[in-house]
This record gives structure tokens, sequence and C-alpha cells, in this order.
């Protein structure tokens, strides 16, 4: 099954794709390689979700924000590429959780993230290479920031 029907299996709503808070691309296609800046949990309504994982938030509020994360990220693809389809697997990730220096499973709470793209491109195609860090502030106080390369058909 295609990446865009997983979508529509699944009833994913995706946000609108976010636009550059800088001086960047959201997503810069090289070769065969599409390469995703940083996004954050971008909510459908524009707002992003914020807090600290271990003050302001649980390790379940941080998964959930990592899923927002993955939407967020779809979102810019589909946007940037035209659809889903032309992903022909998720290389590689880097997970940055907003997180109190006490935290340490920062792997669960990118799991959010992790699951999505397995359900939306296969066990094969949506699992990949992936690092998992705890950081000390990320911009306006977002929960959890990814980044990743896809590799496309």
């Amino acid at each position: 099954m295609s990446a865009e029907a997983r979508l529509k299996e699944l009833e994913l709503e995706l946000p609108p794709a976010p636009q550059p808070a800088g001086v960047y691309q959201p997503v810069l296609v090289v070769g065969n390689m599409a390469y995703v800046s940083g996004h954050g949990p971008l909510l459908p309504d524009g707002t992003m979700l914020t807090g600290r994982v271990g003050q302001d938030v649980d390790l379940e509020g941080g998964k959930r924000a990592a899923r927002q994360v993955g939407l967020a990220i779809l979102s810019s693809l589909r946007t940037h590429l035209g659809s889903l389809d032309r992903i022909k697997r998720l290389v590689k990730s880097l997970g940055m959780v907003n997180c109190t220096p006490e935290f340490k499973e920062h792997p669960q709470v990118i799991n959010g993230y992790s699951e999505l793209m397995r359900e939306v491109f296969g066990p094969e195609a949506g699992v990949g290479a992936r690092s998992a860090v705890g950081m000390g502030s990320l911009p306006g106080n977002i929960t959890v920031e990814i980044e990743a390369i896809f590799e496309l058909h």
C-alpha cells in the first residue's frame, strides 16, 4: 500500500506545512535525497506543543509531541514533493527532546515519531537510523524537534 493510501487509511490529519522560522529551507532535495530541517510539534491550528519533558510534560505527552512532529514533517514533504509516494525510505532521523537534566527516556519519547513513520511507510521503508538526545532548551520552548533524511524514488 502506498504512503498516501496509508495516510488515508489511518485517518491522519496533517497540519499545514510550517513556514521557515529563519534562513533555511524546510526540505532540500539533492539528487535522490530529501533533507528535512528541524520541525516542531505543529498542530492543525498552527500552534505548537510546548513544555519540558520531566517538568511540564510527562513521557506520554512527550511521545505525543514527537508523533505530532512526524505529522508536520509529512506535511512539509507532501507540500515540497507533491506526494508522499515519492519517498522510497526513511534513512536517518535526529530527535531532540526539551527535557530536564534528570530525564533519561529520550528514545521512548522519539518512538512517537518513529512509530508514525513505520505506520505510514511500512516496517522496512519507515524505520531508519536514529539518534535521540536531550536538550536544555528548544526554540519557543517546543517539546520536541526532529530533523530527517529520506531517500526518494
